[in-house]
């Protein structure tokens, strides 16, 4: 690995703990900040697509209200964790200033692990900040008590 290749995996990781504190404590401006301006939040739910998709979505989230047949019910406090990530630099023969990076990632509220899943993600480096260009989120498990569990 080079030099430039290991300040590409810092700065991917960056944007990915930014992502997540930015999400868990609901800072739009912040959260919106790690796509590209026209990048893709997709979930088995919904796709938003640039930045002003997934503001007004951000802008209008509300932690149990939107995604739990519980409405009554919200989290005292969200941490996402994030684990394992792979990320592939892509070569010379594609777009060098992009990258595939997948990620297991866990939620945790007050009633322990909410739910977990995998982000499967592509980079792209703009202006020098390597930036979320589209995200493809999938949850592949919820705690029986889950606030985030969708509605069945």
């Amino acid at each position: 690995m080079t030099q430039d290749d290991a300040l590409a995996h810092a700065a991917i990781r960056d944007t990915l703990a930014r992502y997540n504190m930015a999400g868990d404590r609901l800072r739009v401006e912040d959260f919106c900040a790690t796509f590209t301006e026209d990048g893709v939040l997709e979930t088995g739910t919904y796709t938003l697509t640039g930045r002003a998709g997934i503001r007004a979505w951000m802008s209008g989230f509300r932690p149990a209200g939107s995604l739990s047949a519980k409405p009554a019910r919200v989290p005292r406090f969200v941490r996402h964790h994030l684990a394992t990530c792979q990320i592939d630099l892509t070569g010379p023969d594609t777009a060098p200033d992009s990258a595939q990076v997948r990620t297991y990632w866990m939620v945790l509220t007050d009633i322990g692990p909410d739910h977990a899943g995998l982000y499967v993600d592509r980079f792209r480096r703009e202006d020098g900040r390597w930036l979320i260009a589209h995200r493809k989120a999938r949850t592949e498990w919820f705690a029986p008590e889950s606030y985030f569990a969708p509605v069945s």
